[in-house]
């Protein structure tokens, strides 16, 4: 049985504060914008999920 959510740490692209990402593993592919809670700025979350494995991409809104 896989859990409703899970936790992965995360790197903030623009001050590289360390924080904790709450992920839906129920989705296999997700994007979505999430504040820094430090500097409050807009980092883009990318989410892939494959079987059992969780894999969280973290951008600057600016990057292509």
């Amino acid at each position: 049985m896989r859990l409703s959510t899970e936790s992965r740490m995360a790197d903030c692209p623009y001050c590289g504060e360390r924080f904790e990402l709450v992920v839906d593993p129920s989705v296999a592919d997700q994007e979505y914008v999430e504040d820094c809670f430090v500097c409050c700025r807009p980092i883009v979350v990318s989410v892939q999920v494959a079987d059992t494995d969780i894999s969280v991409y973290l951008r600057a809104e600016d990057e292509i």
